[in-house]
């Protein structure tokens, strides 16, 4: 692409042409005031009209964040006339906004409290009506608080990026405008996947994950047996929460801090993550031989099983039936554990830390619940870990690097590691299937032709004597055209791995704020490559593993010998599989 000659400020600076007046201004070390979350795409075309600036060719003042550089023109940010101009608009966001800050999800990470300081709007300039409030808190997952809304539409535009789908939009007209799903309904009488997206890119506290801290204090406080466990991803990101780079692996810490705060186990859901690959490997190579429902499809994701559930509730057969690997862990921590514990399953409260808000709605799931017992009591976002160690007063930076425990369930390999990132399920799955089929292990250990993060990649991998060809998809967008193919009868796929979040767990919709105007120690290409850092976090665990293959874990081993027997057994499928329910009639 060409570029162009510009000015801003006075300084000739050579832009790519195709810029918005803001990237271009970001890239010349310029940061104008915005709620623009990302690249242009994920706002609402301009509505808040807070980075208005003067430019040459133009019609009085424009929006910076849609309006593209041209050659020759000339941009001022620091006039009079336009620093003025977005001091309004901001205040006139403050006037129809609820300012409870201190009670506020988004306190420490407010992008409208951020931009009203570098603006410097005044307090209550316009005092008038106010919308009236919508307060949504009926899934065990996300809140919204259209009080909070500035309507800048950055949900809107993310859940159709990231998955095709329109669940918010806008409702009303002129003053009476919210941001909500089709007729104010509930989150949770709409088909949301609940993956938090929405959540993730919202500049104030309009949108946030329902907070379970309260849970685990009162159990902590009734002498309940409380174990916690964490997710992969958690650790290539919980760093971050306390000023730490993008990609900072900090399990030792992680470790450090959850023993402090008094949980009876520190678990690595990672055994678990080994534990799922010995079942789904194996149901996988069982479908193959026996003729089973292909292509077989991975079912860690709950914001991907919602999917299914809601849109392709005719293609529930060709998901795995394996539970998530949290899920998995609690059955085992609520069977195995208690009996070698001599506990009662009742006494027993498990906390998953998840990178998912999705996680806080499959632990209510009916089919992982056993005689009453949820397999999983309580989830917390990495967000939500960050806000419970600072509660404490707990200096993370300066904690040791500790072990998780070890005993029954502490060992991992590097295949559960990589869970937490695209692609990940499927290599730590091919692993083990290569092994089973071939006799001996796969010399290169990493299956790089999965990684990456185009929205759909594919290979074939020769194992057995067979050609399987598998695919790797992540965000519904990227996962509907082969659904589709599989509707069609024309998928040539053996094995799929569809992820709910686009980048996988590591971006999932519970992980810390990425805001640039909020990380000024950060790299200024921060927004192109935090996916990057934060996978380079995982797959550099995975190479420390002395052990890289889930079928090498001993525990694992020990697991079946004493108490499952064989993968896909009997006992196995009781405790570890699920089964899913078509509901899409519910909202056509």
């Amino acid at each position: 692409m060409a570029n162009v000659n510009i000015k801003i400020e006075g300084q000739p600076y050579v832009v790519e042409e195709g810029l918005t007046i803001l990237e271009a201004a970001r890239i010349c070390g310029y940061e104008i005031p915005s709620l623009c979350a990302f690249n242009h795409g994920e706002c609402s075309r301009g509505s808040c009209r807070v980075c208005l600036v003067e430019a040459t060719g133009a019609r009085g003042l424009v929006a910076a964040c849609v309006y593209p550089v041209a050659e020759g023109m000339e941009i001022r940010i620091s006039s009079p006339k336009a620093a003025a101009a977005r001091r309004t608009s901001v205040e006139l966001l403050l006037s129809n906004h609820n300012k409870n800050c201190q009670q506020c999800s988004k306190n420490g990470n407010c992008e409208l409290l951020h931009v009203a300081k570098l603006t410097g709007a005044r307090e209550d300039m316009f005092e008038g009506e106010k919308t009236p409030v919508t307060v949504d808190s009926l899934t065990p997952s996300i809140t919204r608080d259209t009080s909070k809304c500035v309507l800048c539409g950055r949900c809107v535009e993310r859940c159709k990026n990231a998955h095709g789908l329109g669940i918010l939009g806008f409702e009303n007209r002129g003053f009476a405008t919210i941001v909500a799903p089709a007729g104010n309904r509930s989150f949770a009488d709409s088909p949301c996947i609940l993956c938090g997206q929405c959540v993730s890119v919202c500049p104030t506290g309009a949108l946030a994950e329902i907070s379970e801290i309260a849970k685990i204090d009162k159990a902590m406080s009734e002498g309940k047996h409380v174990v916690v466990q964490t997710a992969p991803a958690v650790r290539a990101a919980l760093g971050e929460e306390f000023g730490m780079k993008i990609g900072t692996a900090v399990t030792g810490k992680m470790v450090a801090a959850l023993r402090r705060l008094g949980f009876n186990k520190v678990y690595d859901t990672n055994f678990a993550a080994d534990l799922t690959i010995m079942e789904e490997a194996t149901e996988l190579l069982s479908r193959v031989k026996n003729g089973g429902k292909l292509p077989m499809i991975t079912s860690c994701s709950p914001g991907w099983v919602n999917y299914a559930e809601y849109y392709y509730g005719d293609l529930l057969g060709h998901l795995s039936s394996c539970k998530s690997p949290h899920e998995m862990m609690g059955a085992i921590l609520k069977s195995y554990y208690a009996e070698r514990n001599g506990l009662d399953p009742k006494d027993i409260f498990v906390v998953s830390i998840m990178p998912c808000t999705a996680k806080k709605y499959e632990k209510e799931r009916p089919q992982l619940q056993k005689d009453g017992i949820k397999d999983v009591d309580a989830v917390l976002t990495t967000r939500e870990l960050g806000d419970l160690i600072k509660r404490s007063g707990i200096n993370f930076a300066k904690l040791p690097d500790e072990e998780f425990d070890a005993d029954l369930l502490g060992d991992y390999t590097g295949a559960g590691v990589i869970f937490g990132v695209t692609g990940g399920v499927m290599e730590a799955a091919l692993r083990t299937a290569y092994f089973v089929l071939e006799g001996k292990e796969y010399k290169e250990i990493a299956f790089t032709a999965v990684r990456g993060f185009d929205g759909i990649r594919e290979a074939t991998v020769t194992m057995g004597g067979m050609d399987v060809k598998i695919a790797i998809a992540h965000g519904m967008k990227n996962a509907k055209p082969l659904l589709d193919d599989i509707r069609a009868g024309k998928s040539p796929y053996t094995f799929i791995e569809i992820m709910g979040c686009p980048g996988g767990c590591i971006c999932g919709g519970g992980q810390p704020y990425v805001r640039p105007s909020l990380l000024p120690n950060e790299d200024p290409d921060i927004l192109d490559t935090y996916k990057d850092k934060r996978a380079a976090a995982l797959y550099s665990e995975d190479e420390r593993q002395v052990i890289r293959q889930s079928h090498n874990n001993p525990q694992i081993k020990k697991l079946y010998d004493d108490f499952l027997g064989e993968p896909n057994s009997h006992k196995a499928h009781e405790l570890l599989h699920t089964t899913y329910e078509a509901h899409t009639e519910r909202y056509r």
